[in-house]
């Protein structure tokens, strides 16, 4: 396709030239760029295809250098980057020295926070407003917030407080029915209801009520809506969620007519009290293969046009891995649940959920209610696993203290993207699970080598009785690399398994995958004659007491992990050493440093903080050398 439009976009003032009429040509345009563009690099597809016209719409109203928008999770705000000056960059998108796949203020004056979780968006604009109320400032504010991320715990916190503005805020309600998967809970279904309970007819009809009566000025938008529901007669049924909360809603409306979104948005922009303007569209609008399945194109590697997957490896993940170990346990023990927070297929679910669905929970995005009802569970003698992200889990840290550890319940959490996760960059990364979970009384701290260890390592949590969380990257399983008959061993409290005797004084304590990397940095070293140890530590707590009666012997030990090292698992075992009283000169702590790390492959990431096997040989060397 000719891009006879997007071409000349280079900023939201080239958008606001077009006529009207134009912007439907533009928004094919920028579907084919972004289609394009994504099947070459890997991006979240389906989400932005939907949002295309929504985005033109805002742009072509609002003045976002001066105005305020702020992205829910943020993924789906790739049409936006491209129409702020960054469409040279999306070749690069989610690459090194490339463009995030998320809003960045580094790259430019329209984002203005970096977001990657959900629910932000309504209590960070809450604040932008508040704070624009009170300095005496007339930007507008717009949130734009998916259905799924609505439900979210602090996205209500935020609705309960727009009591607090008496000014202009606008929450635009983009609902698709979908998070990564279709969207969970009493409030999706209620929303499913209004979807299906209009026809497209019904939402031009809404928007021409909704423009014939907002207000003009020195008219009160009380009597503006009270005029909208008389025209309606199932309208307050269809918004009493909203104003139930005294927020006044507008919709439902069709999220791919520009022409109608222009005009609703410079109509609502003029507003003087905060509202919601409920829009629907269509995740993967426009390419047949997102469309027809938007949650496997919601995050997507490099893709044929035709909608197949370019040819990747085979190898089995350790969410694989951990998908067929779930079900497999879930065959031999009746007792054992499994809850998410919307991320089913992301934390290999499937086929769980599939063999087992009365033993499946799926709560939405909210991560912190998952821990509570596993609490729950778990209190009356179930097994419950808790599978999310590290990054989402650290939304759950305050019900991990009080309701499980606390508590001392045995609730199995299954941290999946536990260490640095690549292209998605900074607020994916999995970095800070090990210090705020070992700070935990009663948790029990495990991470895997490879599938045979998490086989091994989940069926220990299984006959635990006590909280366990074992961690896992997003990486491919090791075992036909390193086959030893050790990682066989069942895995014991605190113990840890030595995988190669050094003739030396010089042993790598490595925590989880970093095991393999450290295996392969012993073989790099026997060029040059060094013969280490490995130690496989399977437990960030307890330290097994054998590595610190290592260090009391004087040996030199560097530990790795894919973490944080402050409150890490080289933390931890500093401490022990220290507490025993050990000399801790000659200990080494390999991990992440107090940085935020930037997209990039894994393989990359490693390389650059200083984890990849070459990397690791490169410390002990230099320990070697002193």
């Amino acid at each position: 396709m000719e891009y006879e439009l997007l071409n000349s976009i280079d900023s939201p003032q080239d958008l606001k030239k077009l006529p009207i009429e134009k912007l439907s040509q533009l928004a094919d345009e920028l579907r084919d760029f972004m289609t394009q563009s994504i099947s070459q690099t890997g991006g979240h597809l389906a989400s932005n295809l939907g949002i295309i016209e929504l985005t033109i719409a805002m742009h072509y109203v609002f003045d976002f250098k001066a105005d305020k928008l702020l992205w829910d999770v943020g993924h789906q705000c790739y049409a936006h980057k491209i129409l702020t000056g960054r469409r040279e960059m999306f070749s690069k998108l989610r690459q090194k020295d490339g463009l995030s796949g998320f809003p960045l203020p580094a790259e430019s004056e329209y984002d203005q926070f970096s977001v990657g979780h959900a629910g932000t968006a309504i209590p960070t604009a809450l604040g932008l407003a508040t704070a624009c109320q009170s300095l005496g400032t007339d930007e507008k504010i717009v949130s734009l917030v998916g259905d799924a991320s609505i439900v979210n715990g602090v996205s209500f916190e935020a609705l309960n407080n727009l009591g607090l503005l008496k000014r202009q805020m606008l929450i635009v309600l983009n609902d698709n029915s979908m998070a990564i998967d279709v969207t969970k809970g009493a409030v999706a279904e209620f929303l499913s209801k209004v979807r299906l309970s209009h026809t497209y007819e019904d939402m031009r009809k809404t928007t021409s009520r909704i423009l014939e009566h907002l207000p003009v000025v020195g008219k009160k938008v009380e009597n503006a809506l009270e005029n909208i529901k008389k025209t309606f007669r199932m309208a307050i049924t269809r918004s009493r969620l909203f104003e139930s909360l005294n927020i006044p809603y507008f919709g439902p409306v069709d999220g791919h007519d520009i022409a109608s979104l222009v005009q609703l948005f410079e109509a609502l922009a003029n507003l003087d009290t905060p509202a919601i303007l409920h829009v629907y569209t269509k995740k993967g609008k426009g390419f047949t293969p997102a469309d027809d399945d938007p949650t496997r194109f919601h995050s997507t590697g490099p893709f044929e046009i035709n909608g197949q997957k370019k040819t990747s490896s085979a190898k089995k993940t350790f969410t694989d891995a951990f998908g067929d170990c779930i079900a497999a346990i879930g065959e031999k023990d009746e007792r054992v649940t499994t809850i998410t927070a919307a991320m089913s297929d992301g934390c290999g679910l499937v086929k769980f959920r599939e063999k087992f669905p009365d033993r499946y929970y799926d709560i939405g995005i909210a991560e912190s209610i998952a821990v509570d009802i596993a609490a729950g569970q778990a209190k009356l003698g179930l097994k419950p696993v808790v599978c999310i992200y590290s990054t989402f889990l650290q939304r759950g840290y305050d019900q991990i203290f009080q309701e499980v550890s606390l508590q001392n319940l045995p609730v199995i959490f299954c941290i999946d993207r536990a260490g640095l996760v690549g292209s998605d960059g900074p607020t994916h990364h999995g970095l800070m699970d090990i210090g705020f979970m070992r700070m935990m009384p009663n948790m029990v701290l495990i991470a895997p080598a490879n599938e045979k260890e998490l086989i091994s390592a989940m069926e220990f949590a299984v006959s635990s009785n006590s909280p366990v969380a074992i961690r896992y990257p997003k990486d491919f399983v090791s075992d036909g690399e390193y086959d030893l008959p050790q990682f066989a061993e069942p895995f014991a409290k605190g113990r840890s398994v030595t995988l190669k005797n050094g003739s030396g004084n010089i042993a790598i304590v490595a925590y989880g995958s970093m095991v393999i990397e450290a295996l392969k940095a012993a073989e790099i070293l026997e060029s040059d004659n060094i013969d280490v140890s490995v130690i496989n530590a399977r437990f960030a707590k307890p330290i097994d007491e054998k590595i610190i009666s290592l260090i009391a012997s004087g040996s030199s030990i560097i530990t790795v992990e894919d973490h944080g090292k402050s409150a890490g698992f080289g933390s931890a075992v500093f401490e022990a050493a220290a507490s025993a009283g050990c000399d801790c000169a000659k200990l080494i702590t390999l991990g992440i440093g107090d940085e935020f790390i930037e997209a990039d492959s894994r393989s990359g990431q490693m390389e650059r903080v200083g984890i990849s096997a070459e990397k690791i040989a490169a410390a002990v060397r230099e320990k070697y050398q002193d």
